[in-house]
């Protein structure tokens, strides 16, 4: 668009300056002006085509950082079941078998995470165990280098193990019926973890996008996609208010 008008300018420069000066006087000036106003038309309506352009609907589509493809995910979402929540009766989070290792790289699934996420990071002499490292940008509050190092028992107060999909969630949208299998698979699915501040994280606990977002605005396209992406990989179901707090959030994206 800025290439055109450009061209635009350029153009009618030019007219001004031969009906001016006279320079050019064998030039064709209707044509000149004929091709001029083409052009001021052309952009015209690219301007028209750029406004009614959905949000999101261009390259990557995400309000922050262009990862989130709105459409596909809108698809995603309409695909998914509207009900109301399962009863949390007979929930235990040991039902979920965590922190095994699904990829078979000798790894836990945390272990993995971290590395993944984490830059500098230092390994223990094991190969996996993340003893420390850096957080360039913790994406629930958008706090960035956030410094993690391990402590003597488990992860340091710094940083926490998150599933965007609460297992307790989870269980009240379908997992209730799933075999241990399955659970275990969506426990340590990648594509359902994150390292995120404690505090958020606790004060998320098992709630879907309809009674929990994250402080860091930059971050809800893609925690909404993610949740969207992960309930339709695993078939599980979403309620009315959670539904509309999704589009909500995509129509920002």
């Amino acid at each position: 668009m800025r290439t055109v008008l450009s061209w635009v300018a350029v153009l009618l420069a030019a007219f001004v300056l031969v009906q001016v000066t006279g320079f050019g006087k064998n030039l064709d000036l209707d044509s000149l002006a004929d091709s001029a106003g083409a052009i001021i038309r052309d952009a015209a309506e690219d301007a028209a085509s750029l406004d009614d352009t959905e949000p999101g609907s261009g390259d990557g589509g995400s309000g922050d950082d262009g990862s989130v493809d709105v459409k596909e995910v809108t698809r995603q979402l309409d695909g998914l079941t509207v009900k109301g929540k399962a009863p949390q009766t007979g929930y235990d989070r040991d039902d979920f078998d965590h922190w095994t290792d699904p990829d078979g790289n000798g790894c836990d699934a945390r272990n993995d995470m971290l590395a993944r996420d984490l830059s500098d990071e230092k390994v223990d002499d094991d190969g996996c165990t993340v003893l420390s490292g850096t957080y360039d940008v913790e994406p629930y509050t958008g706090e960035k280098d956030r410094a993690f190092e391990r402590g003597s028992d488990d992860l340091a107060v710094s940083l926490d193990a998150e599933h965007v999909v609460a297992l307790q969630n989870a269980w009240i949208s379908g997992a209730h019926d799933w075999n241990d299998n399955r659970r275990e698979k969506f426990a340590n699915d990648p594509a359902n973890l994150l390292m995120v501040d404690p505090g958020e994280n606790r004060t998320k606990g098992a709630a879907n996008a309809a009674e929990w977002l994250p402080p860091n605005k930059a971050f809800r396209c893609e925690y909404v996609a993610t949740q969207i992406e992960v309930k339709a990989a695993y078939e599980l179901a979403i309620t009315q208010p959670e539904k509309d707090a999704m589009n909500r959030v995509l129509e920002s994206c």
